[in-house]
């Protein structure tokens, strides 16, 4: 493609475009936001990212072929007079338009399901695509955990990847066979204009807490973001699900409404009005039984999910899927085979019949923590032992909330690190532990023998390995905060660190040492 044709797709308020160097008008072969990726023929486009500037590595860019240039700024040192060198106001949205323009605008080729909220994305999300499974469409899934289509699966760096990557991944779905799409859709990839060139057939809202104030200004402005999906990004005859038990959802339904979409409400509200709600349920340590009742039908079905909270996100699904056309039959058998969400209520299993039980969750917000252990709470036998931490550089105001969500429902806590990245991690725990007023502070060694108690300790391996040490075989041990992920970020590196795995290692010579003691 003409380097003319992907700059006349910049469009206000990206714009205007200003030529900044030569006049020539090369064949694009590729578009590029690392330098060290760029190859001969390539557009290389200058982003700030949070870490890194792409204008620092211009030169990186020329040197391994770029032949034109999209900037911010031009830096003075740099030969743009020889070369096609183009300027925006903001790189990051005008990426956009010309990724879509470059890859064919592929999502007008493909049935977009978009979900958005606070927490369950990525729960919906894996309901979503069972559903759709067994409806016999051949599905695609972006978000949180990983981008997958067919046998092809690949870690996610970003909820919602940035432009260039989520239009080089439909274009790559759509040519791999899939017709529908479901996305995760965050509140960045909202503001930061990354879904731009996508129309969503189904766009969904989950629920709205606290989250994400560090990049925020405020809960208006999380809460504008979000809306934003509903406001701009719904395709011609799209249908808005909306979660009408959240307290924002009249915000939510007037907004698709605005928008000219058909609404599908759900709620766990058995004497609701919505179009799809909750009836009976079964809620047990294996999963849920019950039926929910749909436009003029009921559907009884098995969910293998654990935690009350997730009838939440199976809602949503289900209306997504009820407004795909999906049959009753289908969703059915999709919900009995929903697979487990990689660190979400995953039940770390032993092959010791005296092991606790120990769950790993992503639960990182306040709401999320609350209603993981609302949820596991009555399921639990003995005792609840909670396991968590806070974030480093990521809104600070919810750590207490967190504690305080931690400190109702458990009896024991062990505060530990997260991923502390910059900041200091015993100022991160001091921050959360203000939170903690209700419980004793007491030591590791102690902690066992003190109810309504809490230890502190940095070490996240060191902390797991001393929850499950101290549980008996009745209690549940929850560690939660990283779920999914297998690394811990300190400062600046990211280092190996699987939640599931440790929890594993620790089982395993938990066991051993108890056989040890018994011969």
């Amino acid at each position: 493609m003409q380097l003319s044709e992907l700059l006349n797709s910049i469009s206000e308020p990206w714009g205007p475009v200003q030529q900044r160097g030569s006049d020539s008008n090369p064949t694009i072969r590729s578009i590029e936001i690392d330098s060290r990726v760029v190859a001969p023929g390539a557009l290389f486009v200058a982003i700030e990212g949070e870490n890194h500037d792409g204008h620092d590595h211009l030169q990186g860019a020329l040197s391994n072929g770029a032949v034109a240039f999209l900037v911010q700024e031009v830096p003075e040192n740099f030969p743009a007079q020889e070369l096609p060198v183009f300027s925006v106001p903001d790189t990051r949205r005008a990426l956009a338009p010309v990724a879509t323009a470059f890859y064919g605008e592929p999502a007008n080729d493909l049935e977009l399901v978009g979900i958005t909220g606070t927490n369950g994305k990525t729960s919906t999300s894996y309901i979503v695509e069972a559903m759709l499974k067994q409806a016999s469409w051949s599905t695609g899934v972006m978000g949180t955990v990983e981008i997958r289509y067919g046998q092809e699966r690949r870690r996610s760096l970003n909820t919602t990847p940035e432009s260039l990557d989520l239009q080089r991944n439909l274009r790559t779905m759509h040519s791999a066979g899939v017709r529908a799409v479901v996305m995760e859709i965050s509140s960045h990839g909202l503001a930061l204009g990354r879904v731009a060139g996508c129309k969503f057939r189904v766009a969904a809202f989950t629920n709205l807490t606290q989250d994400h104030l560090d990049f925020h200004a405020d809960m208006r402005d999380y809460l504008d973001s979000k809306l934003e999906l509903f406001h701009s990004y719904l395709a011609e005859g799209a249908t808005a699900v909306i979660n009408i038990d959240d307290d924002v959802a009249d915000e939510f339904l007037a907004a698709a409404r605005k928008a000219g979409a058909k609404v599908l409400r759900v709620s766990r509200n058995v004497y609701s009005d919505a179009e799809i709600r909750l009836g009976k349920t079964e809620i047990g340590i294996h999963g849920t039984r019950g039926d929910l009742h749909l436009p003029g039908t009921s559907l009884p079905f098995e969910f293998p999910l654990l935690g009350a909270f997730n009838l939440e996100n199976l809602l949503v699904a289900v209306g997504s899927a009820w407004a795909m056309d999906v049959s009753p039959e289908a969703m059915a058998k999709g919900i009995a085979s929903c697979p487990q969400v990689p660190g979400r209520m995953e039940n770390v299993s032993s092959s010791d019949s005296e092991a606790p039980t120990v769950i790993v969750d992503y639960a990182h917000t306040p709401d999320a923590v609350e209603k993981l252990l609302e949820s596991l709470k009555p399921l639990t036998r003995g005792k609840l032992i909670t396991l968590f931490g806070c974030g480093g550089d990521r809104d600070r105001s919810k750590r207490p909330l967190m504690a305080e969500a931690a400190a109702r429902w458990s009896d024991h806590v062990i505060l530990t690190s997260d991923n502390p990245r910059t900041e200091d991690p015993e100022k991160i725990l001091s921050d959360v532990e203000t939170g903690l007023a209700e419980l004793t502070r007491t030591s590791a060694e102690k902690l066992a023998k003190q109810d309504d108690a809490y230890c502190v300790l940095p070490d996240r391996r060191t902390a797991i390995q001393l929850a499950i040490a101290i549980a008996a075989p009745e209690d549940t041990v929850v560690i939660a905060g990283k779920g999914h992920e297998d690394y811990q970020i300190i400062g600046r590196e990211r280092l190996p660190f699987d939640d599931c795995r440790e929890a594993r290692n620790a089982l395993a010579f938990r066991a051993t040492k108890r056989k040890g003691e018994r011969s």
